[in-house]
């Protein structure tokens, strides 16, 4: 059977209390994933059985298994929070179930509140009733069926929230930063099970968070030629490799505290986070964090290199970045790839517009305009920059794949011409496709004149940036600028760049190319398997079962080429370090790390063996495409602003939201999120309002995880088929969640009498 990999980069958005809404929909994309990682015995619920279910209706229907994997998750402020546990759960096997009853149970405005502004002054005890009744007052369609009971509970903690202190941060940065811990500790005790993601495959954490007093950066102009502006952005990133088995952390508990607490700091409710706080977490755990020094560096380097790391203050990561598609789409490159892969950016908003206004004021008003200009406007700036990136990218790989499909007859005859087509019909060895390649690469060089120069150069620059890359994890206290000018001026006095008549390029430069061009081996590999998903529209005659071994083999040296991207090894810091006296040694270290040129033999065998067994006119393709290559690499390299390294070709977007729910599954169930009232913070008020958000967001989430399975089939399903699997999914979340939500008895017996009378 074939496997394709529905690959998620997810992106959390920030919401306050909306991280209960949030929490319900990442628990969806968790039993999906868990669902196609099923193994034999493995227990799933009710609800993961149902996508078992539709997965194996997939397969039936295509002969094709969907495996779920997300790799990448990026959030900020509620959206970070929810990030972090759902990483932890996907790299470890630990369970989110221990997190849903901490949401429900503790994530209160009782809870919340520091113990010394829990109560006040008498002065503000007096003006606490009419606050109190004004803003009960509001009204709001979120709000609007709620009990008499609830309406009291929230009348009471709104109550508590205006007596306690002002002018200082009502809730407890330490309360906050030790229920986070209590959540990560709860997950760790629960039921774990193996890892949600291949062996050896990575997963990538990204929250974001705004340095208070921020640090200097210096930006090249040309006159002057420096400036310096403060920049308060943080990106708090996690880069982990599954493991074998369950149960390891994705990283400390403090570090994970530190990141969850730092992008969900929300100004004026929790203090800025501070080192001392997490400091004080762990002693009062009885702890240490040995890691310590080292993840300051990291995420924090200014503030580490001028020893003012415990005068640093992050707040909330939606300050100035609300929406972290940056962080997702950077790490979508290097991913390893052992099968076909759908790559989905899928991003979770759980915001729902208000209704416009019957009319506009004429002037706003001056609280209004503070408000909206320090606040709300930032928060809510558009994302359509990101993913219109993102589209001229796809379109840009489209254009590139028109002009490849244009220039292929004449790539043809030249290797035809090179090799003979006798030759194209036999079978080759190993050694036989080794120096065919070769040969290419010469006859490309050669054909191509002046241009091969430019081709080669910007190989090398490219190539450069990359090991300058590869280099800098291991040397943080060294800018990029020192380390890439290092590696070039190592380039100019060791490469010669002037082109031979005879190779096209001189032999210091193709041995270097052969040590350390992995990025050639992955746009070769993955030409061919563009090319495979042309052979059933070219090659009617050829079976499918025939392309699919080939696409699978394609697969396989893929995977292998990637090895030869991987970091090299623990040891490497000390001779990292060396980059500014001896780059030789440190590039020498990396070739011998990646052992490039045994990878090109593996990968040798793989592609003989292929050809060996495929049909003639499939054999043939598949020859002309791997040989040929360079010829096609010549032409399209200098297109690509990405160096081709970009893991597939078309990035699809989707979204989960509230706006989102107004069909299929939930279309009977019209609600607005409680956690909406009093600027997004409702949901702390009560835990009926966290009950209803969170049963919302399996929901939304449930109905949107059956699309994407839908989207992703090679053959399209029933309408009829995904109708009966999306109301067996909403059955089972109702039946599961009967005994939890308890706080609203009502809760469930109305939203089925919606669901049912739609």
């Amino acid at each position: 059977m074939r496997q394709k990999e529905l690959r998620l980069a997810l992106v959390c958005y920030g919401g306050i209390s909306l991280a209960v809404y949030m929490h319900g929909v990442t628990k969806e994309v968790w039993k999906l994933t868990r669902a196609s990682r099923r193994r034999p015995g493995g227990a799933l619920s009710v609800s993961e059985t149902v996508y078992a279910d539709l997965l194996a209706h997939i397969a039936a229907r295509s002969d094709m298994h969907v495996a779920v994997v997300p790799d990448i998750i990026a959030g900020a402020s509620a959206g970070g929070l929810n990030g972090v546990f759902l990483a932890q759960a996907i790299h470890s096997g630990q369970s989110l179930e221990p997190l849903t009853r901490l949401w429900l149970e503790r994530a209160d405005i009782d809870v919340l509140l520091a113990p010394d502004a829990r109560v006040w002054t008498g002065f503000a005890k007096q003006w606490a009733v009419p606050l109190v009744r004004m803003l009960m007052a509001r009204g709001d369609e979120a709000t609007k069926d709620t009990s008499e009971a609830t309406h009291d509970e929230v009348r009471a903690k709104l109550a508590r929230l205006v007596r306690s202190r002002w002018f200082e941060a009502p809730f407890s940065g330490l309360g906050f930063s030790r229920l986070i811990a209590e959540a990560l500790d709860a997950m760790a005790v629960g039921d774990t099970g193996a890892p949600l993601l291949p062996p050896g495959h990575p997963l990538d954490l990204f929250t974001t968070a705004t340095d208070y007093s921020g640090h200097a950066q210096r930006v090249a102009l040309h006159s002057p030629a420096w400036v310096e502006e403060r920049e308060h952005r943080v990106a708090i990133g996690f880069h982990a490799i599954t493991g074998a088995r369950g149960g390891m952390a994705l990283a400390p508990l403090c570090e994970l505290v530190f990141a969850a607490r730092a992008t969900a700091s929300f100004p004026g409710a929790f203090p800025p986070l501070q080192v001392t706080e997490i400091e004080t977490m762990m002693a009062s755990r009885g702890q240490e964090w040995p890691s310590r020094d080292a993840f300051l560096a990291r995420i924090l380097p200014a503030h580490a290199a001028a020893g003012t790391i415990h005068q640093a203050a992050l707040m909330d990561g939606s300050v100035l970045e609300n929406a972290p598609f940056a962080q997702a789409i950077a790490a979508l490159p290097m991913r390893p790839a052992e099968s076909e892969i759908d790559r989905r950016l899928l991003y979770i908003d759980p915001t729902q517009p208000p209704a416009p206004p019957t009319e506009l004021p004429n002037v706003p008003g001056f609280f209004s305009v503070v408000f909206r200009a320090l606040s709300t406007i930032p928060r809510e700036q558009p994302i359509h920059d990101n993913l219109e990136a993102l589209a001229r990218q796809s379109d840009e790989f489209a254009r590139i794949r028109a002009i490849a499909a244009s220039i292929r007859p004449d790539v043809e005859r030249s290797v035809e011409g090179l090799l003979g087509t006798a030759v194209l019909q036999s079978s080759p060895t190993t050694g036989q496709l080794y120096a065919w390649r070769l040969a290419a690469q010469l006859t490309a060089a050669q054909e191509a004149g002046y241009a091969y120069h430019a081709y080669a150069r910007l190989k090398l620059e490219a190539m450069l940036d990359t090991l300058a890359d590869t280099i800098m994890p291991a040397v943080p206290g060294l800018s990029r600028a020192d380390v890439r000018g290092s590696l070039g001026r190592w380039a100019g006095y060791n490469l010669r760049l002037t082109r031979d008549e005879e190779q096209g390029q001189s032999s210091e430069l193709v041995a270097f190319l052969r040590a350390h061009d992995a990025a050639f081996r992955i746009r070769r590999l993955r030409h061919l398997s563009r090319r495979l998903d042309d052979a059933a529209h070219e090659m009617p005659d050829v079976a499918p079962a025939a392309i699919d071994v080939a696409r699978d083999a394609v697969w396989q040296a893929l995977s292998l080429a990637f090895i030869g991207q991987a970091p090299p090894n623990g040891a490497f810091g000390p001779v990292a370090a060396q980059v500014l006296d001896d780059p030789g040694q440190v590039l020498r270290y990396i070739a011998a790390s990646s052992q490039l040129t045994a990878l090109d033999a593996q990968i040798d065998v793989v592609m003989a063996e292929t050809l060996r067994h495929a049909p003639v006119p499939l054999a043939r393709m598949l020859l002309l495409g791997y040989i040929g290559f360079a010829f096609y690499d010549v032409a399209t390299l200098p297109l690509m602003r990405t160096n081709g390294l970009t893991e597939m070709d078309p990035v699809k977007v989707d979204r989960i939201s509230p706006q989102d729910a107004c069909s299929g599954l939930v279309s009977g169930v019209r609600r607005r999120l409680k956690g909406e009232e009093f600027h997004h913070f409702g949901a702390f008020f009560s835990r009926a309002y966290r009950e209803h958000d969170y049963l919302l967001g399996r929901l939304h989430g449930a109905e949107r995880m059956v699309d994407l399975l839908a989207s992703t089939s090679p053959l399209p399903l029933a309408e009829s088929d995904l109708a009966d699997f999306k109301h067996r999914l909403f059955a089972a979340i109702l039946d599961e969640e009967e005994g939890q939500l308890v706080a609203d008895r009502q809760l469930l017996p109305q939203v089925r009498a919606e669901w049912l009378t739609k």
